[in-house]
């Protein structure tokens, strides 16, 4: 849960372009605390997020929303908010959101190809054994 909630934090800060040093100064702690509470290595408070919720101009059940939502698959969007902790996967799906649609099917097709049935990437060793 703890990973979870600082992946929604993350998402909401870097969605609005916060940097973690502005967001740290609003909240009155380090930047490193905002990474180990985006990381999921310290849990935050409610106070705290309070304060974060404030800054990110958002309300704390925005934030804690993928928690507890009635009806939706929690694991999956755990999974998803993992994926989305991944450097550049935020850059990528922004890039991704701008292509017209025929480039997106034709992308999507491209990184299948890349990937085995398992997801992992092929390699040239491996097509050739």
């Amino acid at each position: 849960m703890d990973v979870a909630l600082g992946a929604a934090v993350r998402i909401r800060r870097r969605t609005i372009g916060m940097s973690q040093e502005a967001l740290a100064e609003q909240c009155g702690v380090s930047f490193q605390q905002i990474q180990k509470y985006e990381n999921g290595a310290n849990r935050i408070s409610f106070s705290r997020l309070v304060q974060i919720a404030r800054a990110l101009r958002c309300r704390v059940v925005d934030l804690m929303d993928v928690l507890d939502t009635p009806g939706h698959d929690a694991v999956g969007d755990l999974d998803l908010l993992s994926r989305m902790r991944t450097p550049g996967a935020l850059e990528l799906l922004a890039a991704f959101e701008k292509l017209p649609q025929d480039a997106r099917a034709s992308l999507v097709s491209f990184m299948r190809a890349l990937t085995g049935p398992d997801g992992s990437l092929r390699s040239k060793q491996k097509e050739m054994a």
